[in-house]
Formats: structure tokens, C-alpha cells, sequence
């Protein structure tokens, strides 16, 4: 990370999980720890500091150290809206994005995002995994902030639409297409609790 590029980290966990029973995502636990705690242990090492986006149980979120931040409507508008608070929040060059139910991420690819985004003088860096793109894992320069806030103006939503209007570059991960796996079920949950193979 280069010295003179301020990076901030945020923590996407403010959607509903309507598919696991509205519960939080973030705080359901894999292999006897939330969620959100295997994508705070990938962020600290490559980033600053790290905010929490989370639109409900805020205190519980606030106790595994970190700023938590809210939309800034109430209306649950997906993950950019939690993109663009980071965004609002943070005084650093660069935001570093990922979801709070992916706990196969590590630091060496988050560290990849970064490295590839500024290698590439990109504003924003998304991983791809050979056959599709994985719009809620991206490295992005804050200065996209009022890009952002009228694309969201606009009534739009989609990440990835977003990412295609910006200066971008994929982030190769082709062999390693696994670590995208994310936990949207109570039966995924279970299933990715039985296999040794992420371990």
C-alpha cells in the first residue's frame, strides 16, 4: 500500500436477508463466529480504518470495535447506498468494499484489489473469477462520491451497471473462484459448515 494513499474499509451488512429469515446476516454465526468478523480480519491489515454499514442492530454491531454507519435513507436502496456513506464517512483516497457473508475472502485478496487498482491507475478495481464479476467486491477511489450519489439519485441500483460507467479494471481470480462464495440460507449455511474444504 503505498504510504502517500489514505485507505478506509467498509463492511456491507445492511440488507434484509429476507432468504435467511430477515436475520442479520452479518451476526449469524459460521464455524463459531459471526460473519462480519472474517471480513474485519481480511480488511484491518490493508486498510486504515474500518466502518460497519449496518441499518439494524447497530449497538451489536458497535461491539466488535469498529464506526458503524447507516444509510443514509431508510428505504434499504442495496449496496451502494452503504457504498456511498462510506464514501460520506471516510477522509481516505480509497474505499475498499466487501460484503459482511463471505468468510472466505483473505487479506492477500483484498490486497490484490488494491495493488491491480493502482498498478492500473484505475478508479475502481473489481475482482472477477474468469467467467463473471463480482460487483460487491471492489476497490474504488472516493472521489466517484458524487457519481455515485446521482447515479442513486437517479433511482438506479445495480452495482455492477455502476462499476461499467467508471474507469474500471478486473482483478483476476480465476483459480480461486470459491472465495466468492457467500451465505444467503440457512441450508447454505449448513452446507458450507460441513465441508472441510474452506477450512
Amino acid at each position: 500500500m503505498n504510504s502517500q494513499t489514505k485507505v478506509a474499509g467498509v463492511i456491507l451488512a445492511g440488507g434484509r436477508a429476507r432468504r435467511m429469515n430477515n436475520q442479520d446476516k452479518g451476526l449469524v454465526k459460521f464455524k463459531g463466529r459471526p460473519m462480519v468478523s472474517y471480513a474485519l480480519a481480511a480488511l484491518a491489515p490493508v486498510v486504515d480504518y474500518v466502518f460497519i454499514n449496518a441499518n439494524r442492530n447497530i449497538e451489536q454491531y458497535r461491539q466488535f470495535g469498529c464506526p458503524v454507519i447507516s444509510d443514509q435513507t431508510d428505504s434499504f436502496d442495496g449496496p451502494l447506498a452503504g457504498v456511498l456513506t462510506a464514501m460520506i464517512h471516510a477522509n481516505a483516497d480509497v474505499l475498499v468494499v466487501l460484503p459482511c457473508d463471505s468468510p472466505f475472502i483473505k487479506t492477500e485478496h483484498l490486497q490484490k484489489l488494491l495493488s491491480v487498482r493502482a498498478d492500473n491507475n484505475a478508479d475502481v478495481a473489481v475482482a472477477f473469477d474468469g467467467v463473471r464479476m463480482h460487483p460487491v467486491f471492489f476497490a474504488v477511489k472516493t472521489a466517484l462520491r458524487a457519481s455515485l450519489q446521482d447515479y442513486l439519485a437517479s433511482d438506479q441500483r445495480k452495482v455492477g451497471a455502476w462499476l461499467a460507467q467508471q474507469n474500471f479494471v478486473l482483478v483476476e481470480f480465476r483459480h480461486q473462484p470459491e472465495i466468492f462464495s457467500n451465505i444467503n440460507t440457512m441450508d447454505e449455511l449448513s452446507m458450507l459448515e460441513e465441508t472441510n474444504r474452506f477450512s
